[in-house]
């Protein structure tokens, strides 16, 4: 008799069979990039051509495997209990054990004669295979790459370790000044490892021994040596045991060996199970959400309707100029409005940070200056204030008069638009804020922490996945027929989802709607906590570069039963609001 554990993981499955002296004589390890079934089917042939048709007890583990235990009536463990039976029956000597999977990461502390405390990542991809991937995805290398690079490094830089939207933005401003890619890799390892190591301990300390498993720490040496760096241990008191990757799969096979009385399968019946059984169950194909637009015709009217709403808009002169300045410099972007004595806007720009705010404002300066010379008007500042990350900065190297917060020129630009505003909502690049209004006062502000989920880098990053321009994305979505319901996962995870979703059939329009929704559902529910829309009042306003995609609009309105307004520059507003605070504080001062 043969015991096999399976791991069905987010992005890789993993085989061992174990002969009856519990000896592991054979191991698959592979990426199963949603195709799970077409995967098993190769290893069950690979298996079967190197043993032929022998007989074995099953048990499946894995972030994904409880599905498919039930589907075929197979023996199912947690992946924490199935590690800690390994580590009990092999390493009984181990105090702390770490697990990194391409979702998720583990800690296990063991005390003699106590149940073992579990602790487990939640819904953020920091800490994980899946944010190692995506980096090495953002440094154009393959993630094999990474552990050779990072044993090259010089220096460590800090970098988010949180979100991987947030650290893109980080090692963009790394690979702006000319970093190498070695530091780079390194400092994500550095990342990681202090993301799982603050994330899972919680104040316990980690006392030798440390056993370390998972793909990560199994094909990338370097990241097991950040770790020991943080943890401050060496590797006498460390254990990285061959075939890291498949500890779970080996506990699940040890317990498969306790459970005398369980049903063996032949490996002809598990070959034919995984080549022709076709999946059931709950797919992403049930799980669709109302249409954004009934068709072309609701969506033209739709959009002449919101046409109405655009910000007063007048020309620079011949001659002098006075001109109010307002500058929104964001985590990813510049943003620049002139408004003239009538509060008329003149001028405009927009531009990417590319990792230095005082560069591109510059730049913009000197793009404005040339404007106004080739029109033949002269410019004279009458009043400027600066919001968003880079405003003290540009305040003080540009001797601006004013600096103000964000929120607060958000609030600014859609009081003046609609003086009655009862709710505005800005969705940035990597933040979003939500401000209630009550009598012309706000009431209440929620912003987001450290996730960025339902952002505007969420619909590019998946824009670019699906190999779509962003505007074009856009569009689709608004022609989708059944919206994918993908949820509000974290950036990073969603990966694996929108693969679930393509490999059941779902067409692009139909993702692309779907992401629309979850980033409404991101905001409503997990920034706001909102527990019903009567909160957001009648008179909703939308800011922010993300709801140029009026697909995000459409669904906002879909989930509210409100009108929004929106105006046609929505990702200028702060900049605006910021313009329209000089003007109002000189005109106080005149």
């Amino acid at each position: 008799m043969y015991y096999l554990g399976i791991d069905i993981g987010s992005t890789t499955l993993k085989i061992a069979l174990l002969d009856e002296s519990g000896r592991l004589i054979y191991s698959d390890y592979r990426r199963h990039n949603a195709n799970i079934m077409q995967t098993a089917a190769g290893m069950a042939s690979a298996l079967y051509n190197s043993f032929g048709n022998i007989e074995f007890q099953i048990t499946i583990t894995g972030s994904v495997g409880m599905g498919y235990a039930e589907r075929f009536g197979l023996d199912f463990v947690q992946e924490v209990v199935a590690a800690a039976e390994f580590i009990q029956q092999r390493h009984p000597d181990v105090h702390t054990f770490i697990d990194m999977g391409g979702e998720d990461s583990k800690m296990i502390f063991f005390e003699q004669g106590k149940v073992p405390d579990i602790r487990m990542n939640g819904n953020c991809a920091g800490g994980t295979g899946a944010f190692i991937d995506q980096m090495a995805t953002l440094l154009n290398i393959d993630v094999s790459r990474l552990s050779d690079l990072a044993a090259q490094a010089q220096t460590v830089y800090p970098i988010a370790s949180r979100c991987g939207v947030f650290s893109k933005t980080d090692i963009q401003n790394l690979i702006s000044r000319n970093v190498s890619k070695a530091d780079i890799a390194a400092s994500v390892f550095h990342a990681v490892a202090l993301q799982v190591v603050s994330a899972l301990t919680h104040g316990t300390d980690i006392k030798p021994n440390v056993f370390f498993c998972g793909g990560p720490f199994a094909f990338l040496p370097e990241l097991h040596k950040h770790f020991r760096s943080v943890l401050q241990i060496d590797e006498t008191v460390c254990i990285l045991p061959d075939k890291a990757e498949l500890i779970p799969s080996q506990g699940c096979a040890l317990m498969a060996q306790r459970q005398q009385e369980a049903r063996s399968f032949s490996l002809l019946q598990v070959l034919h199970t995984v080549r022709f059984h076709k999946e059931t169950g709950n797919t992403l194909v049930s799980g669709r959400l109302p249409a954004l637009f009934a068709d072309r015709a609701e969506f033209d009217a739709w959009e002449a309707s919101k046409k109405a709403v655009s910000v007063p808009t007048g020309n620079l002169q011949p001659g002098l100029n006075r001109c109010y300045l307002g500058v929104d410099s964001g985590s990813t972007t510049t943003k620049i409005v002139l408004l003239n004595e009538q509060g008329e806007l003149v001028y405009k720009d927009y531009r990417r940070n590319n990792g230095n705010s005082f560069q591109t404002f510059l730049s913009a300066l000197q793009d404005l200056k040339t404007t106004a010379a080739a029109n033949g008007s002269e410019i004279q500042f009458a009043g400027s204030a600066a919001t968003g990350y880079g405003e003290n900065l540009l305040k003080t190297a540009f001797n601006l008069q004013y600096g103000i917060v964000e929120t607060i020129a958000h609030f600014m630009a859609a009081r003046h638009l609609k003086p009655d505003v009862s709710f505005v909502l800005d969705i940035g690049g990597q933040d979003m804020k939500a401000i209630f209004i009550e009598n012309g006062s706000i009431r209440r502000i929620e912003i987001n922490e450290a996730c960025s989920s339902g952002c505007g880098s969420f619909i590019e990053t998946f824009a670019r996945m699906l190999q779509h321009p962003v505007e074009e994305f856009a569009r689709m979505a608004c022609m989708a027929k059944q919206p994918c319901d993908l949820g509000t996962r974290c950036t990073v995870f969603m990966n694996s989802k929108v693969k679930q979703a393509m490999r059941e059939g779902a067409a692009v329009e139909d993702i692309a709607a779907g992401f629309s929704y979850s980033v409404i559902k991101n905001c409503l529910f997990k920034v706001m906590k909102l527990k019903d829309v009567k909160e957001l009042g009648d008179n909703i306003v939308v800011q922010g570069g993300t709801f140029k995609n009026k697909s995000i609009v459409r669904a906002l309105e879909k989930m509210t039963g409100r009108d929004v307004l929106f105006t046609d520059i929505p990702e200028l507003m702060g900049a605006y609001g910021a313009a329209l605070y000089a003007r109002e504080q000189n005109q106080k001062q005149a």
